[in-house]
């Protein structure tokens, strides 16, 4: 009472207006560090421009009001998707960039000048973080790094970096919304295959950027597009030769493997790869065109008459699913690809629609994937 009479409504309400009354927001993150700072933030540096996946979730009715500054990812690994924001909003273009933790090309001086509450990091750059030391440093100078994931174990990690981020932006009941929807939408999928435990699971061959490079084969482990593969019901041929997460398998092994079905990751990487033979599935996407480079794809000496290709029981699918908040979607598709008789109901493509008129601010485009037996596109 003391404090209202002595400075007055209209006083409190400029310090609230400016912030000198803001809450304290606690989150532990990711990484298992607790991170407190003023609450809601209104300016975030994104470690990756492809965060705005998030962020758009959250801020849909203007997803870059609090981005001051961002990597410079999302026009180079994802052009389709930094077109669709340009094109609704064209002041994304004048949001500065800056450079990465791994490659040593961050500035400080350059992050201190954009005044942010927090800096939002993917959990895979941390190392790289703590090696610089970047976290003492932007400590002393009043930037806290939260880490989020969507990468390293996304079906565990998705929903809670969800959480946070929504605590964060102030955001809690539309992240939970999300997070309801992602549980409901890979339930569909996973509760049909717990379902089914003797169910024969196909042999699947997942080729990470297939064509980014001459290199033969990339691939993904026990995680990422290697555990979407099992939770629609497959089984991933990679995981018994990669450990981790990333690696890859031999071309004869491939051979010897003999898989039932092949996924290529694909999207347009003209940025980094001119002309290259990668599959250039995304939204808005030449389908025709993608369907023609994954056919050049299996000529390749790694798929010399493996059933997958015998049989046209080739796809490609966009590539960025595999860092983003919409990973269910993908596991959908895998699922309808791989099990079409149990899945005849499921529509990912209807998924992806609802979630765009939902969640994102942007209109759908199709695109997001292609088969080589265009049967299985239906």
């Amino acid at each position: 009472m003391f404090l209202r009479s002595f400075l007055g409504a209209s006083a409190l309400s400029l310090l609230a207006a400016t912030g000198a009354l803001a809450d304290p927001v606690t989150v532990t993150d990711i990484a298992g560090r607790s991170v407190t700072l003023d609450g809601p933030v209104e300016r975030v540096i994104l470690g990756e421009g492809r965060q705005i996946f998030f962020a758009a979730v959250l801020d849909n009715d203007a997803p870059f009001h609090r981005i001051v500054g961002w990597r410079d990812d999302l026009r180079q690994a994802a052009p389709e998707s930094y077109a669709l924001y340009a094109e609704k909003y064209p002041q994304l273009k004048d949001i500065p960039t800056f450079g990465g933790f791994k490659d040593g090309t961050f500035d400080i001086e350059q992050a201190v000048a954009l005044k942010p509450d927090v800096m939002i990091m993917n959990l895979e750059a941390k190392a790289a973080t703590d090696e610089a030391g970047y976290e003492e440093k932007l400590a002393k100078v009043g930037i806290p790094i939260v880490y989020v994931d969507f990468r390293e174990d996304p079906f565990a990690h998705t929903p809670q970096s969800m959480a946070i981020i929504g605590k964060l932006f102030g955001k809690e009941a539309r992240a939970e919304e999300f997070n309801d929807f992602y549980q409901a939408q890979m339930a569909r999928v996973t509760e049909v295959i717990a379902a089914h435990p003797d169910l024969t699971r196909p042999l699947t061959f997942v080729e990470r950027a297939g064509g980014y490079t001459e290199d033969c084969c990339m691939s993904f482990g026990n995680a990422n597009f290697g555990q979407f593969v099992e939770l629609a019901g497959g089984r991933n041929l990679a995981s018994a030769f990669i450990p981790g997460t990333f690696g890859t398998v031999n071309p004869e092994q491939i051979i010897a493997s003999d898989p039932e079905q092949v996924v290529v990751t694909g999207g347009n990487w003209e940025a980094y790869v001119p002309g290259g033979a990668w599959v250039g599935v995304g939204p808005g996407s030449d389908e025709a065109a993608a369907r023609a480079k994954l056919a050049a794809l299996m000529d390749r000496p790694a798929f010399a008459g493996v059933k997958a290709v015998e049989t046209g029981k080739v796809h490609a699918i966009w590539h960025q699913f595999y860092n983003s908040p919409y990973s269910f979607v993908a596991v959908q598709q895998l699922a309808k690809w791989l099990h079409p008789e149990l899945f005849d109901d499921l529509d990912p493509e209807a998924t992806l629609k609802e979630l765009h008129a939902r969640f994102l601010p942007i209109d759908y485009r199709p695109g997001y994937w292609v088969s080589l037996d265009e049967k299985s596109m239906n």
